[in-house]
């Protein structure tokens, strides 16, 4: 699942968390089937959420900043 930045800015601070978690799940589900299953590894797929899940964090990170 890819997020966008305007996506991602115009969440709040909680909804940015929750997503974060969200991608990790889904991320850590994706990477379980792919043991049990090698037919479904999707490569793509796990780049682009591990992709989400950094440009997430960076939005944190940015606000984290600002406030301070």
């Amino acid at each position: 699942m890819k997020i966008t930045n305007k996506e991602l800015r115009e969440m709040s601070d909680q909804d940015l968390v929750l997503k974060v978690e969200e991608l990790r799940r889904e991320l850590f589900k994706l990477r379980i089937s792919a043991r049990t299953s090698p037919d479904k590894a999707y490569p793509s797929k796990k780049q682009a959420l591990r992709r989400s899940i950094a440009r997430a964090l960076t939005h944190l990170r940015e606000r984290q900043l600002q406030s301070s």
